[in-house]
């Protein structure tokens, strides 16, 4: 066995100089597994890592990351830039951030690999690899010899950045934006966006390649504002890619389980999550943890504006048991329904279907809630598509002995759904009563957690949920009656 593992090293030392993972891996071969930082979550960060080596081999220009806090993203960063330099020590690199403090601790967190050789196989894979100067005030360090600009150069966004460094091989940006209080400043939030551009992006030379981490705070953060830029058609032949990788998957399960408990698994997450709903503040939660930037003053819906329920329904039965259905085919859109319960004025949301799986998957999900919550009647948002939709629907239900009307209602364009969203808010905050935290299904939570994050202001990439739940509202308020007997009176 030891022959065997004495080969994989020989392997991974072979290409370590050219390949990022290969560098990661031998770089800590020697440490215990528990104690190593790549390995145990290399298979949830690879196409991360696969990324930053497109990067390396200049089949890209830029690259955005986003990931929620403390789960290794700058640690990831701190081994590139020095696989890097180490490549080619005739290159300049320049790491920015918000604060001298971040900046420090990424220098210090350089040297601490430099340093150690007990822990890191750092001169096994570059044995020529020489530290010419190092200042730790100014957090400059140069290999191979000194130069003007220095191998590495660590500064705040708002430091000296001018004259003192210059950038043809790296650029890294991470976490410019100090937190949630500049965020919501927007005057701030464009001064940042023009000290990057006077200064951060002035000090990257033509060819150097630029590297964007942090929290998607908010749609006009540095990152945002640079997207948009590259949007425009003069920017048409810049190669970039964007990776955002949120702490809940599509599944409601966390993407940063990592081995030996050093990550985040699934229920920590949630228990996050339920914090940041208890306070409110679902827009926290998605910027920090979702990588879903939100203007709050555009935020239409919030989790202390709603009310909840523990499960339990009134008493007697309710005046209609329905579903409002925003259908989609898979490919990354969701099919979206509230199965709700009308009493009066008040509508009980008792279960959802949330799901960007295919038909064959979307459509049995449907089937099964409308006879297990006793359903009565169906709407569908109809498109071209729809129709077909609506009648496989019926044709599954019928061969269950099951019969009910489902109607198709035309859907409007994009602007009349925003704005018809807009118009059903205050029914939607006032009359549904949604169930709380604790009670909820996975879909239920991806559901509500959709409606949270819809804004009037910029683009929602998602607006499902909140678009079914106004087509509820219109079924609830708009169409319905309820039929009785009365003795007749003649």
């Amino acid at each position: 066995m030891e022959k065997y593992f004495d080969v994989y090293k020989q392997c991974l030392l072979f290409e370590a100089p050219v390949d990022f993972d290969s560098f990661m891996l031998y770089l800590e071969i020697d440490r215990p597994p528990a104690e190593k930082f790549y390995a145990p979550r290399r298979k949830k960060i690879k196409h991360l890592v696969d990324a930053l080596q497109r990067l390396a081999d200049d089949e890209l220009d830029e690259l955005f990351v986003s990931q929620p806090p403390r789960t290794g993203k700058t640690t990831v960063m701190m081994m590139y830039l020095l696989w890097e330099i180490c490549r080619d020590p005739e290159k300049s690199n320049l790491y920015c951030a918000f604060s001298e403090t971040i900046t420090g601790a990424f220098y210090k967190g350089v040297c601490e690999i430099l340093d150690d050789d007990y822990t890191y196989r750092l001169r096994d894979i570059f044995p020529d690899l020489i530290v010419a100067d190092r200042n730790s005030q100014l957090h400059t360090l140069n290999v191979g010899r000194s130069k003007r600009y220095p191998s590495i150069t660590a500064r705040s966004l708002y430091g000296t950045l001018n004259g003192s460094c210059d950038a043809n091989g790296l650029l890294i940006s991470d976490d410019l934006i100090g937190g949630i209080e500049e965020a919501l400043n927007k005057d701030r939030m464009m001064k940042a966006w023009v000290t990057v551009t006077n200064n951060m992006l002035s000090r990257a030379k033509q060819k150097c390649k630029l590297l964007w981490i942090g929290t998607r705070w908010s749609l006009i953060d540095p990152i945002g504002m640079r997207i948009a830029t590259l949007e425009d058609d003069t920017f048409k032949n810049r190669r970039y890619e964007i990776i955002n990788l949120p702490a809940l998957d599509e599944n409601d399960e966390s993407l940063f389980d990592y081995d030996y408990d050093v990550g985040y698994s699934t229920q920590a997450f949630k228990e996050k999550r339920a914090t940041f709903e208890k306070n409110d503040d679902m827009a926290s939660w998605n910027a920090q943890y979702m990588g879903m930037p939100i203007e709050r003053e555009g935020s239409l819906f919030s989790s202390g504006e709603m009310t909840y329920f523990n499960g339990e329904l009134p008493d007697g039965e309710p005046d209609v048991t329905f579903m409002a259905i925003d259908p989609a085919f898979g490919g990354g859109d969701y099919v979206a329904s509230p199965v709700c319960k009308k009493y009066g004025d008040v509508v009980y949301v008792v279960d959802t279907v949330f799901d960007n799986g295919d038909k064959t998957i979307t459509q049995p999900n449907i089937v099964d809630k409308i006879i297990r919550w006793g359903v009565t009647r169906v709407q569908i948002e109809a498109t071209k598509s729809t129709e077909s939709y609506a009648q496989e629907l019926d044709k599954m239900l019928r061969a269950k002995g099951h019969r009910i009307n489902i109607m198709t209602k035309a859907a409007g364009t994009r602007i009349s759904k925003e704005q018809r969203i807009f118009d059903k808010a205050p029914e939607i905050r006032n009359n549904f009563i949604f169930l709380e935290g604790g009670k909820r299904s996975k879909e239920y939570h991806l559901f509500m957690q959709n409606v949270f994050s819809f804004t009037m202001v910029g683009k929602n990439k998602h607006d499902d949920a909140p678009d079914s739940l106004s087509m509820a509202c219109d079924m609830a308020f708009n169409q319905s009656r309820k039929v009785e007997a009365v003795r007749r009176l003649w």
